[in-house]
């Protein structure tokens, strides 16, 4: 069998944890969830499942009637690749792609208030995201035990996170000139 990827364990996750899902069910799904940290693209979502029912992850059935939606159902096989896959401590190196530390990186090059423009917005971003994890976390119903213990602790991840972004792009848009961290 192939490697499985993320997007691969995000998707027997969701039905692990939804039960029976059809692709655009998959989307609602992943748009509530894990899509603030790690997005899908839409067009995946409907490839991936008939993959892993491929692969004996996942079992299709499709409607006879109506519109002829294709759901697909957790197998025994896809159960036992998830907890292998759970039950494995190790993770690859975390990958960061944003274009603002991008544009930090080579802010040298460009006009000097380029960095305290840069620096405004993504305080203003970064706190935008930090409101709507608490928001997120506020909203947490703890009567359902397993999803509310799993949401507040992605959330309080994703609110630790935005907060060290919001701190160091306030620090380094009221003084651009020294490191954040050393003062200098």
């Amino acid at each position: 069998m192939p490697e499985l990827g993320p997007q691969d364990h995000i998707v027997l996750g969701l039905v692990a944890r939804h039960g029976p899902l059809t692709p655009y069910d998959l989307k609602a799904r992943v748009e509530e969830s894990v899509d603030y940290f790690w997005p899908v693209p839409h067009a995946q979502l409907y490839r991936i499942p008939v993959r892993l029912a491929e692969q004996g992850l996942l079992r299709e059935e499709a409607e006879e009637t109506g519109r002829r939606r294709r759901v697909f159902h957790l197998t025994d096989a896809g159960r036992e690749e998830l907890e292998r896959w759970l039950s494995e401590p190790k993770c690859p190196p975390a990958e960061t792609r944003d274009p603002a530390q991008l544009k930090l990186f080579f802010a040298d090059l460009g006009a000097p208030d380029d960095v305290i423009t840069l620096a405004n917005d993504q305080a203003a971003q970064h706190l935008h995201w930090l409101d709507q994890y608490r928001t997120l976390q506020a909203e947490i119903d703890p009567n359902d035990s397993v999803r509310a213990e799993s949401r507040s602790r992605i959330l309080e991840l994703g609110i630790m996170h935005e907060q060290a972004y919001v701190d160091f792009w306030k620090a380094l848009a009221r003084n651009p000139t020294r490191s954040p961290s050393t003062g200098r």
